[in-house]
């Protein structure tokens, strides 16, 4: 059975390891992309991997014609108002759901339960009309309005508050504190973990989001770096090593993020099941 168990563990690795390499199979050929010559990036030969020289010029021309401090700005700033505007909305949601008792709150609920089953995608065309009627449209209140809740958000909060156990709410009130009280200095600290993770998932999701962007904010210079990049893949169709200079030039903000809450990522997938 010791050796079954043994065996078993190396087939489970060897998979393991030939899925991972399968997954970084793009990203590497993204980095080397990026170094190549366009005749090195579109030759056929399978075995032409590596760059015969490692240059930096695709670097320096994206980086010359490419605003991306501008970007970067954009990106950041939409990432973290979306953050913040996600955790603090689902906090106090997820706790009136979970804590309070009014009437209709079942049914309210239920309403956010029925929104997170319709694709998004569905309500572009009511928020980009709201938008264009508040005249947001290419504008950091334009990137930032679909992320002002998050119906995921306020289930994963409400998931956290229903954990806990009221012995807590009830010894915070004989000790004076009201609900506001009992709500800030008691139970918002415990919920700490499904915070961060609402967070790195607000911040990921917002960071890819491709298509929002692109249609409320067409200028380059107010946009975000992913619609800013699909809007080089046909600006440079036939220039890869550029196009994946510039790819690369944009994933570092996440890399770092990840480098820096690689814990807390790791801890949100357990606590959420890697649902969003």
């Amino acid at each position: 059975m010791k050796k079954m168990g043994r065996k078993n563990k190396i087939i489970i690795y060897i998979i393991l390891i030939i899925m991972s390499f399968i997954m970084l199979v793009p990203f590497a050929w993204m980095v080397l992309t990026a170094f190549k010559t366009v005749g090195e990036s579109t030759q056929m030969d399978p075995f032409v991997i590596f760059p015969s020289k490692f240059r930096v010029d695709n670097f320096v021309k994206v980086l010359h014609n490419v605003n991306f401090g501008r970007l970067y700005f954009n990106t950041i700033m939409m990432i973290a108002l979306r953050v913040l505007c996600a955790v603090l909305t689902a906090t106090l949601a997820g706790y009136a759901f979970a804590r309070l008792q009014f009437k209709g709150r079942d049914f309210m609920f239920g309403l956010v339960l029925f929104q997170m089953m319709i694709p998004s995608q569905i309500f572009i065309i009511p928020q980009y009309v709201m938008v264009s009627k508040l005249g947001w449209t290419n504008s950091l209140l334009g990137l930032l309005f679909p992320g002002l809740v998050s119906a995921f958000g306020t289930f994963l909060l409400r998931q956290a508050y229903m954990g806990l156990p009221k012995e807590l709410e009830e010894a915070a009130r004989l000790d004076g504190c009201n609900i506001g009280q009992t709500f800030l200095f008691i139970m918002a600290p415990l919920t700490k973990s499904a915070m961060v993770a609402l967070g790195i998932f607000t911040a990921v999701f917002a960071y890819k989001d491709l298509m929002w962007p692109m249609i409320v904010c067409p200028d380059t210079n107010k946009t975000t770096l992913a619609s800013a990049l699909s809007k080089m893949q046909g600006q440079f169709s036939s220039n890869y090593p550029e196009l994946m200079a510039a790819a690369l030039i944009a994933c570092l903000p996440m890399i770092i993020l990840y480098v820096i809450f690689q814990k807390q990522f790791i801890e949100g997938i357990a606590t959420s099941g890697g649902k969003l």
